[in-house]
């Protein structure tokens, strides 16, 4: 963790965790969970959660009627979290947290999200939930199931309250029968519950039987007794209740996190059946309309996705509404491994008279990358919590998501070195009205036409992004459509300016540098689209209008929960999975439609 991790920082930007830092999950201490949310002891989080109820109900009464002490302390605990989501599909190590810059006088002008949660602290509001554990807590909220069990819940608070009260009871004089009915009543549920963990597994006079007790507790209660003792007893009941509610939490949100990490079955299964029918085919899947892919007169659209179902339909959606196919070229970037199974799909299935070029980026001479294996890095994802300066501390963070170019879009002029001007489309995108009136837009100049999200401001993010030359009110620019005029980025040397920016970072490329490069690589250099060009959230908000779905020309699934997952927004899916080809053999075999 990075050393400075702990510390309230003024340019904190919050990450979500997908598969990039599972790999370090398995070696943290279980204080890591608390410590750094991106990641989570996988022993910690897989250990049966009768673990904490045999602390809690484990022999508080001897053979011999005698009390058994154990100690429950429990340490506060600091937990400051770095939230990040670039949508890969390897497992490296998680991005270490960078310094934030404070201006000249050292005076943070934003505060960042630092939770604390001391001993005591049990209840959590929602809104620092999403922050500690990001998009989880709105999927949480919105399927959040009735307490099932409640009467073997009620029956072992019964038993800890009387086990809280025996010891201070046996040692008063004149207090036999009801140290013996205690004990009676301690010992009986202890029997049923070496039997049962569900209200089902329950003996029929169950009710009775937890009437008894609470007669017993309330004798207990009339004694005038030790209060120190019960006192404690209790105490270590809240604490236990705390503990055992925060590991249902790491672990609910730990399983969320591997269901957005984890390739659907039916999706691999798509995958594995088009590679080997790749090698098996006697077709000639390599069509080449080398004149198409490169008239710079026409119009070009790439794409860089991973996901075969994904960019299809990105691509399906563009030509349904499009008023002319011919014109339309795409360009679909990918890695080595899912080359073959995307070569054979776009050769099998056909988009109207729109061409479609597959390139494996693995297998691309660039000049610029000479010394260096080319990787494929998708669009990355950011959860942004901020406190802005002018705030009151106790004021809520305000949370914000954004989608940010990835390394791999910054060598675009170079791939496409003959064309003049692209639009990029992430492939969490559906498009749902023609975009060729993108091609006649007057960019004044501007290098990257694209829609703004002014719900953040660079001046919020000040203590982030340093003191550099920008203008404080610009809204944070999104990826997810983007014109791209690649003759002005070509001359103002964009790319150079990303690599130097990410270099004063450490020269990372992923993490939260990659975001502060992307803000500040386009200075001066953004053409603002109307905001019904792009519609963001359908991966993480439940309440987005469909008044502004209905008129918007691009749907953005930005976000943890993306429309071909299990965890997706169920009244979201049906604009993305309408573009599917509900005929192709290959579904029906993987069940993909079901």
């Amino acid at each position: 963790m990075p050393k400075d991790a702990g510390k309230n920082l003024p340019g904190e930007v919050e990450w979500e965790m997908t598969d990039t830092n599972v790999g370090d999950a398995r070696k943290k201490p279980p204080q890591e969970i608390e410590k750094e949310t991106t990641d989570f002891d996988d022993g910690d989080v897989r250990r049966n959660s009768t673990e904490i109820k045999e602390g809690a109900f484990d022999s508080g009464v001897g053979d011999d009627g005698k009390s058994v002490s154990r100690d429950f302390g429990k340490e506060p605990i600091i937990s400051a979290s770095v939230q990040h989501s670039p949508r890969s599909q390897g497992i490296s190590k998680s991005p270490e947290l960078p310094r934030p810059i404070s201006d000249a006088n050292n005076t943070p002008t934003s505060e960042f999200q630092v939770t604390k949660n001391e001993k005591g602290a049990i209840e959590e509001s929602e809104k620092s939930c999403e922050v500690k554990y990001g998009s989880y807590c709105l999927w949480r909220r919105v399927h959040r199931e009735e307490m099932k069990d409640a009467m073997v819940k009620k029956l072992k608070d019964q038993l800890f309250v009387a086990r809280a009260y025996y010891p201070s009871v046996a040692k008063l004089p004149n207090h036999d029968k009801l140290t013996r009915e205690l004990k009676q009543n301690i010992q009986e549920l202890e029997r049923i519950f070496s039997e049962a963990s569900t209200d089902a597994d329950l003996p029929p006079e169950i009710e009775k039987k937890s009437q008894r007790m609470e007669a017993v507790i309330a004798k207990s209660k009339a004694v005038v007794l030790d209060c120190a003792n019960v006192e404690k007893k209790l105490r270590q009941l809240v604490d236990l209740t705390e503990d055992e509610s925060n590991f249902h939490m790491k672990q609910s949100a730990f399983l969320f996190q591997i269901s957005v990490q984890t390739m659907p079955k039916s999706h691999h299964c798509l995958f594995m059946r088009l590679t080997v029918e790749y090698f098996k085919t006697t077709d000639n899947v390599e069509v080449l309309l080398d004149e198409k892919y490169m008239n710079p007169r026409l119009h070009h659209y790439v794409i860089l996705s991973q996901n075969i179902l994904a960019a299809s339909t990105v691509i399906n959606s563009t030509v349904m509404h499009a008023k002319d196919t011919s014109r339309q070229v795409f360009h679909v970037l990918t890695d080595k491994q899912n080359y073959f199974a995307m070569k054979l799909w776009f050769y099998k299935n056909k988009f109207k008279e729109a061409a479609v070029e597959v390139l494996n980026i693995e297998d691309l001479e660039l000049v610029s990358q000479a010394k260096a294996s080319l990787q494929l890095s998708l669009p990355e994802e950011f959860r942004i919590s901020f406190r802005p300066a002018d705030s009151p501390p106790t004021s809520p963070m305000k949370t914000d998501y954004l989608s940010v170019f990835s390394h791999s879009h910054y060598l675009l002029p170079e791939i496409f070195h003959y064309l003049k001007k692209i639009v990029v489309l992430d492939d969490d995108v559906v498009v749902k009205q023609d975009l060729s009136a993108l091609w006649n837009l007057n960019m004044k100049g501007k290098v990257n036409g694209a829609v703004q999200s002014c719900r953040v401001r660079l001046g919020q993010l000040k203590g982030y992004l340093g003191m550099n030359d920008y203008d404080e009110s610009s809204c944070a620019w999104m990826s997810g459509l983007n014109i791209i005029d690649l003759v002005r980025w070509r001359e103002l040397n964009i790319t150079r300016t990303y690599q130097n920016l990410l270099h004063k970072k450490g020269g990372r490329q992923s993490g939260p540098a990659t975001l502060r490069a992307n803000l500040l690589s386009f200075r001066n250099q953004l053409y603002p689209l109307d905001n019904m060009w792009g519609l963001s959230g359908l991966g993480h908000n439940y309440g987005v209008d469909i008044g502004a779905i209905n008129n918007a020309a691009v749907l953005h699934y930005n976000g943890n929960m993306k429309p071909w997952l299990d965890v997706g927004i169920r009244k979201y899916k049906g604009y993305w999975k309408q573009y599917l080809n509900r005929d192709d053999p290959y579904l029906s075999q993987c069940n993909i439609n079901s």
